[in-house]
């Protein structure tokens, strides 16, 4: 592996760093966080004091100059919350984190409350005035924030049950979905020893493991974390049916005609848009099939599910070396510096701050994050495992924070928020930038060539094709949860259904999959997210082989993109600033010709 020398701060990260939050604050302790936890429900008094019953009256400076108060009460809302929620994910054992943070978010929710009469008052306007209100210079800025309130018009209820569903959430929905963090949390895993006797016991260790050449260190990491979801499977289906029915009860009241159009309008994704994506990846599953027979044939065996990320090699090749924190993180500084050199100092910034959290400890969340804090910067949770899954996580997390460093250069708060498309193009766009430096400093060295493709193979079908997977069971879920109440045997019984389709007989689905959902978060977090991984990659794609066919010319109208946030509605955006059309059908069939190309090329390679 080849790197760009960096600074000696970065030479000297030998093992996985903690993140320092004293940009937030010190402690719990700290008074400056109880000041502003106080501060904040006197501002909320005073402002609805100040506006509540008056928004029609207001003309456009008024108006302009509230929302400025709003966004100012809602960046330090942010760090309030971000403060606790943090600490909690870096170790949910902490009981100390968890109680603040049920504090501040029982707080928060209350501010909430207080507020939310002003979006309300802003819909009751008559039509004519509002669109005087968005034609108006002074609220230029708001544009699309405007927009985006005479959306959800038809769905918002009076301010008194507005306020109950924002209290409910804290005992109901939010309850169960913290109920699952915590759970899973302070699960103790089988310990698994591989044979140059190295035991791995956390989730992150042993999820690390599925990527290891022997087959009954795979098979035996994988049993290990379904044994658990196996014990509570009843658990976490009776978690995900009361959280699909809340939303379902939700979406009655909101005349949603379903939770996913709910989710749709949120995501500011058309239903046709979501639809194509779900035919266009269903119609090529033959892509998958293949490559999956390829490596089996290679492996000399049927892949299992708990194989699908062996390397391809036998026991008896030298396994791939561990990927130092170190050297991985020099090289990918090196990656990013070989598109733009200010974007890799932004990137650099991360770890000479303290602002990412990669060391793997029991109790740490699972998974990885950027959380994002306006008028500050991001922190990135990940667990790195010195292996090149975990540099391509460090890479796809921070595109995330590049990302919302520049949405903050340019951003007020209400702008700051990506739609989920475009939240996740920076990110993908990382890991292709990762992939194309490795790729090219390491010629010499056939069998990391050979891994580097075959894992972009399947990054590219883990994206295109598991994660629009995963919508399709939530699409069964709550379609079913229309009906009634389900059990786990349902979700199980449909999961294995979905990816049997999937899987065809190129991999052989072991029993212990059907509890496999229990472990996807996104589920129980955020209905129908997934599918948007799956439409951002193709995004991402379209905007990679543009700067590959007309290079750094490409890179101002990018960080353009970058810098809008939620400024402007995305599928404009695209158009705009990268010339990317996610309506057109054919963006989507070329992200897809893309992987048929990648899979002619290894065919031809073996």
């Amino acid at each position: 592996m080849v790197q760009t020398p960096q600074s000696p701060a970065i030479a000297n990260l030998e093992t996985p760093q903690e993140w320092d939050l004293s940009d937030l604050y010190q402690s719990f302790d700290d008074p400056q966080l109880h000041q502003d936890l106080d501060s904040l429900q006197q501002r909320a008094d005073e402002f609805r004091r100040a506006y509540r019953g008056k928004v029609a009256a207001l003309n456009p400076q008024d108006i302009a100059n509230a929302l400025r108060q709003l966004e100012s009460i809602g960046q330090k809302s942010g760090y309030v919350y971000a403060y606790p929620s943090l600490i909690f994910a870096a170790d949910t054992r902490n009981s100390e984190a968890k109680q603040f943070l049920d504090k501040v978010m029982e707080a928060l929710t209350e501010i909430e409350n207080q507020l939310l009469f002003f979006d309300l008052e802003l819909q009751q306007i008559t039509e004519d005035k509002f669109q005087g209100l968005l034609a108006a210079p002074e609220l230029a800025t708001y544009t699309h924030y405007l927009q985006r309130i005479a959306e959800f018009r038809p769905h918002k209820l009076s301010e008194e049950i507005e306020q109950t569903r924002n209290q409910d959430s804290l005992t109901g929905r939010q309850a169960f979905i913290q109920l699952r963090s915590v759970h899973l949390g302070e699960q103790e895993y089988e310990p698994v020893t591989t044979p140059d006797g190295k035991t791995s016991s956390t989730e992150a260790e042993l999820s690390a493991l599925l990527f290891h050449p022997s087959p009954d260190v795979r098979y035996n990491a994988y049993q290990s974390v379904r044994k658990v979801l196996k014990q509570h499977n009843s658990l976490y289906g009776f978690v995900v049916n009361t959280i699909a029915q809340d939303h379902r009860i939700e979406s009655q009241m909101r005349r949603y005609p379903s939770t996913l159009h709910k989710q749709l309008l949120a995501d500011e994704v058309s239903e046709s848009v979501f639809r194509a994506i779900m035919e266009g990846t269903a119609s090529r599953f033959e892509l998958f099939d293949r490559y999956y027979k390829l490596k089996g044939e290679a492996l000399g065996e049927k892949i299992r599910i708990c194989d699908i990320y062996a390397p391809w090699t036998r026991l008896d090749e030298e396994p791939l070396p561990p990927v130092k924190y170190n050297a991985g993180v020099e090289t990918l500084l090196a990656a990013l510096q070989e598109f733009d050199v200010n974007y890799a100092r932004r990137a650099e910034e991360f770890f000479l701050k303290n602002w990412i959290d990669a060391k793997v400890r029991p109790g740490k969340r699972g998974g990885a994050f950027c959380a994002y804090s306006h008028g500050k910067h991001s922190y990135l949770l990940l667990s790195y495992t010195e292996d090149y899954n975990s540099l391509f996580t460090l890479a796809h997390e921070m595109g995330h924070g590049l990302h919302f460093a520049w949405i903050d250069a340019a951003q007020s708060y209400y702008n700051s928020n990506p739609p989920l498309v475009l939240a996740e193009i920076a990110s993908t766009f990382n890991e292709l930038l990762l992939l194309d430096y490795l790729l090219k400093t390491s010629t010499d060295n056939k069998s990391l060539m050979k891994s580097l493709l075959t894992r972009q193979l399947e990054d590219q079908l883990n994206l295109l094709f598991r994660q629009s997977t995963i919508s399709r069971l939530e699409m069964a879920i709550h379609d079913r949860a229309k009906q009634g109440s389900f059990d786990a045997q349902f979700v199980n019984e449909k999961w294995m259904e979905l990816y049997g389709k999937l899987c065809g007989d190129a991999v052989e689905l072991l029993p212990e999959h059907q509890y496999d959902w229990a472990r996807i978060g996104h589920i129980f977090f955020k209905p129908f997210y997934c599918y948007q991984y799956t439409a951002s990659n193709i995004v991402s794609l379209a905007c990679y082989q543009k700067y590959r066919e007309i290079g750094k010319e490409f890179i101002p109208g990018y960080l353009e993109l970058l810098a809008a946030g939620g400024s402007l509605n995305q599928v404009e955006a695209l158009r705009k600033y990268v010339d990317v059309d996610i309506e057109n059908p054919e963006t989507i069939a070329s992200a897809l010709d893309y992987i048929e190309g990648l899979l002619d090329k290894l065919q031809a390679s073996l």
